[in-house]
């Protein structure tokens, strides 16, 4: 028996690979490898699995039946109603109890404990292999088939050892004076970290001690580059003490040491790249807390050493409001922060976490992937695990003046992970939690919210509806305290009055007071919240039934906010009736007006709304809404879809029903809008859909704007859904549409460099297709295993699978996967040098796209000719080709094919001498390769711009102090990036690049 967990979650008996069964049944089988033989409780295990909504009240039973059938893969010999020796129960759990040497985990930690005694018994040599065998059992992230385990925190610490791990490999292989077998796993560490100096610093020290001090000396210069002219921070004690050793040991001994001056640097107190600016607006009549203003100035104060407005911070804060729902928490946070948003230079973030949402908190992996991409970081480089995410963050803010605001936070844990590493910046958290293990782990300095005093509640409700509190102001006092004293009853309440000028005050107390008894008799327990309930009802119950009903059905939306052609759909009504009630709504503070027309509702009215749902709505009309809703998604996904990429209408699920609301779209450029408007909306649904009864609505919206989330680089949402879209896919018992999404996640996966979760995906949805029988599929898998063999350099086994995908999609009559399938050929031949049939298989590509209307087909296929003819010298006839591809990659609004034809034309430029034309083409194209994320793109961007640049280089003068012309650096640094990207698809020229830079480096 053999389990693996590093890597996908895979089973071998007998040297046979089992089938572990669905999704869901893989992933018990992962927590229990991962808990090394330590028993893991069924609560555990539910919330794990259904980490993205509540375990359903079948959670214990599902979890048996999992058990029962991983019995009965794993022990198929066992007798019947004899005790499992593999997975027994143990208590209120399961333990799987296996020899150390049967499971990958296991063997790895047991590996690092020996290598430790061996280390301190001074055996480097032993320690060094025991540390080599330990790393060699990863096969890729822990658990890499089952994103929804990504943040757990077993599988957190894993990663964390997997990194402890490599670093101590590079110390013990450089103390055992083998630097030179070191340096690739110092390479890969500082490459997988570029902004950790520790692990730039280790390099350092390999390179030095290996004999390569003009790499150790570039490497240096490029970190403290990048820390200086990126995130305006100096080199830290370990990198500078790395660089003073290479300075030391330059000079001989007994010599006087001299430095030589650097450069000026950017002033440390201001970043020079992305300097977001999150908060969202100040709140209005903000009324009150003066009191707990000031203790957050205090803290802010005392957390940089002085009170001068331009001193830096000096020591890591964390300020934590908590408090009761409605209590204000995010209206204090929102306005101090205001307040301060000067005291901090490089930016401010913000997340709402929606920590007491229970269907949809926001997890860690996915605030931190908002925070990355407002700080620059985009496409590929964004890592999917939720520790590497937190790394990349803590790296980027290091130095940096920073405000960030953690807002409705449901607990510690979900925060930790948001934390900067970094002296100079300040959180500010929200939550109805008190945080305890926020304040005792990383004293966070707390400030506990109480309701506005008295006095402050009424001036707040004067400040909302004017002198009548002056004529009333015992009716408006006593109006306060039935509010609880909360803001947001207060303009609830507030707004209640305003509406109904003609009433005294003092008979809208009565009429709250009757309606607090009635609440009373329902809700005997009397808390706080009671008196906030009361004050909705009483605005609810004046409300006109259809807007009643409204607030109702909205309350239902499972997104973070809507738009009228939402809430049509919803409420099953016309644009204008829409409208109409959201600003009612609004009116009556039920509702909050966002930017772009986009409506919200405070947490605590949208739980009141889903109450009044279930008392007052059927099960048939709240799941006629819902089923409405979801209608609407999915056929305005496909329109948008049908204008974006028209040319695979016929591969998106088709959409059936009766039509609905759905939101007109005039373009493509509408199209991307209103899918990048609504992204969250439609994570959000397919999450609800698969879960809540709607699994072919999950499955149709994933298989539909999948494209949309690749081109976009949008691949931690592409991960979420499409981990939702299989679950509902396995529930629902299509293993099609199962094996349509592992092709789409391979896809991602590949963008990203992963390639091993490439081709297992790859190979497991060729498993599910031939199972079926769905050749059109199955030819799609093997044409994407062909171009992933294709860009490594494998050129017979691409070649291989692209012919068996051109048979299979000829049987099918699939004209559009044909084309493709011959310009996929046709590019391979021409990488491998079969110009002959090259141009014989891309000529027929042309001639069946230009056929079938297929114009993106016809420019990759030109694309490739381009390719060729420059293979043969025409470079005149590789730039028409590379020109005539651009123009209808530009027409068809498609990025990638763009940034291929812009590098292939600037590689033709090249060799008719315009270098500095070609320059500005390679430009163009890693703008666009980077905005989209396409690696491959990437790569020959900064390949071209490195030719180039030593091409006008060596053609030019030295340029003078300050000038634009490219240096040696920037040659370099084009090198290195082209190797980082081409290294992660596993492209031939890496090899080529590694050693022209290391001839370069030599050479220095």
């Amino acid at each position: 028996m053999r389990i693996q967990i590093l890597g996908q979650v895979s089973a071998w008996r007998d040297g046979v690979q089992l089938d572990l069964g669905p999704t869901a049944q893989r992933a018990v089988l992962g927590l229990l490898a991962i808990a090394c033989g330590q028993p893991v409780g069924t609560t555990e295990i539910s919330t794990a699995v259904w980490a993205d909504r509540s375990p359903p009240p079948s959670a214990r039973n599902v979890i048996q039946t999992h058990i029962k059938h991983l019995r009965r893969r794993l022990e198929p010999d066992r007798r019947p109603r004899a005790p499992s020796t593999v997975l027994r129960q143990v208590g209120n759990g399961y333990a799987l109890c296996l020899p150390t040497s049967c499971v990958d985990a296991l063997n790895f930690r047991e590996r690092l404990v020996a290598a430790a005694g061996l280390h301190r018994c001074g055996d480097l040599d032993g320690a060094a292999a025991e540390l080599e065998q330990a790393l060699a059992l990863w096969q890729g992230p822990p658990m890499a088939d089952l994103p929804v385990l990504a943040a757990h925190p077993r599988v957190v610490a894993l990663v964390e050892e997997r990194h402890t791990a490599l670093a101590r490999y590079g110390e013990v292989m450089l103390g055992a004076g083998r630097a030179a077998e070191a340096v690739p796993a110092l390479e890969e560490a500082a490459a997988a970290q570029p902004l950790d100096e520790a692990a730039q610093a280790r390099l350092i020290r390999g390179y030095q001690a290996a004999g390569q001090r003009a790499r150790a000396f570039h490497t240096y210069h490029r970190v403290r580059h990048r820390l200086t002219d990126e995130l305006g921070v100096d080199p830290g004690p370990e990198l500078t003490a790395a660089h003073t050793a290479l300075l030391h040991d330059d000079e001989p001994a007994g010599v006087a040491k001299h430095v030589p001056a650097e450069a000026p640097r950017p002033p440390a107190t201001r970043a020079t790249g992305a300097v977001p600016a999150q908060l969202p607006a100040d709140i209005p009549d903000f009324t009150g807390r003066v009191g707990e203003l000031a203790q957050l100035d205090d803290i802010l104060s005392a957390a940089s050493g002085r009170t001068g407005d331009d001193v830096g911070l000096t020591g890591i804060t964390v300020a934590a409001v908590s408090g009761t729902a409605g209590v204000g928490k995010t209206a204090l946070a929102i306005r101090w922060a205001h307040q301060v948003r000067h005291r901090f230079p490089d930016g401010q973030l913000y997340v709402d976490l929606q920590g007491y949402d229970e269907a949809q908190p926001v997890s860690s992996g996915h605030a931190l992937a908002g925070f990355l991409r407002a700080l620059g970081v985009s496409g590929p480089d964004l890592p999917l695990d939720v520790d590497e995410r937190a790394a990349c963050f803590r790296s980027l803010t290091d130095g940096r003046q920073m405000l960030l605001v953690l807002d409705n936070a449901a607990s510690a844990e979900q925060i930790r992970p948001l934390l900067p590493g970094s002296a100079s910046c300040l959180v500010l958290v929200t939550s109805r939690d008190s945080l305890a293990g926020l304040v005792a782990r990383h004293g966070a300095r707390r400030i506990d919210l109480d309701p506005l005093p008295l006095d402050d509640a009424v001036a707040l409700i004067q400040r909302l509806i004017g002198t009548r509190v002056a004529a009333e102001h015992a009716a408006a006092t006593v109006l306060a305290a039935q509010c609880a004293r909360l803001p947001l009853a207060l303009r609830v309440a507030a707004e209640m009055a305003a509406t109904r000028p003609g009433t005294q005050l003092v008979e809208l107390v009565r009429e709250l007071a009757d309606q607090h008894g009635r609440l009373d008799l329902l809700d005997a327990g009397g808390d706080l919240r009671t008196g906030v309930r009361a004050v909705f009802s009483w605005s609810y119950l004046h409300l006109p039934d259809d807007a009643a009903r409204a607030f109702r059905l909205l309350g239902m939306h499972p997104g973070p906010d809507l738009e009228p052609h939402a809430a049509a759909a919803i409420i099953g009504g016309r644009m204008p009736e829409a409208r109409r009630l959201l600003d009612l709504l609004a009116r009556a503070h039920l509702v909050e007006r966002g930017h772009g027309n986009r409506y919200r509702m405070h947490d605590l009215l949208q739980a009141y709304a889903v109450d009044l749902a279930e008392q007052q709505e059927s099960p048939m009309e709240r799941h006629r809404a819902m089923t409405a809703l979801f209608d609407h998604y999915l056929q305005t996904t496909a329109a948008a879809m049908d204008l974006l990429c028209p040319a695979e209408r016929h591969r998106r699920p088709a959409v059936t029903g009766p039509v609905v609301s759905a939101r007109p779209l005039a373009d493509a450029a509408a199209a991307r809008t209103w899918l990048e408007q609504e992204r969250a909306n439609l994570v959000a649904s397919v999450v609800h859909t698969a879960g809540h009864g709607w699994p072919e609505h999950a499955r149709r919206l994933v298989l539909t704007m999948f494209r949309y989330l690749e081109g976009a680089g949008h691949y931690p949402d592409a991960v979420t859904v499409h981990h939702h879209g299989l679950l509902a896919a396995e529930a629902i018992g299509d293993r099609d549409s199962q094996a349509h999404m592992m092709t789409n996640i391979a896809v991602v996966y590949g963008m990203q460099g992963h390639r091993k979760l490439v081709a297992d995906h790859l190979q497991r949805a060729l498993v599910l297709y031939r199972q079926t029988r769905e050749r059109a599929g199955e030819a799609r898998a093997l044409g994407n295993l062909g171009v992933f063999h294709g860009q490594q350099g494998q050129y017979d086994q691409a070649r291989t699978h692209l012919r068996q995908a051109l048979v299979l999609l000829r049987e099918t009559g699939e004209a559009h996967g044909e084309a493709m399938a011959l310009g996929n050929l046709g590019w391979v031949h021409v990488l491998q040098g079969r110009y002959t049939e090259a141009a014989e298989r891309l000529d027929q590509a042309i001639a069946l796209c230009r056929r079938i209307g297929h114009r993106v087909g016809t420019a990759f296929a030109l694309d490739s000719l381009g390719q060729l003819h420059a293979r043969l010298g025409q470079f005149r006839e590789s730039a028409e080709h590379h020109g005539r591809a651009l123009a209808i990659y530009r027409d068809s609004s498609q990025p990638v094919g763009e940034a291929s034809a812009l590098v292939g034309l600037a590689d033709a430029l090249m060799q008719v001498g315009h270098p500095a034309a070609a320059r500005d083409h390679y430009r163009q194209a890693l703008t666009i390769s980077a905005q989209i994320g396409d690696r491959t793109q990437q790569a020959r961007a900064h390949a071209g711009l490195a030719r180039a640049g030593q091409r006008l280089a060596d053609a030019s003068p030295p340029a003078p102090a300050g000038g634009h012309g490219p240096t040696p650096d920037d040659v370099r640094d084009h090198w290195r990036h082209a190797l980082a990207h081409f290294s992660a698809i596993g492209a031939p020229e890496a090899e080529l690049i590694r050693a022209q830079l290391a001839a370069a480096d030599h050479g220095r």
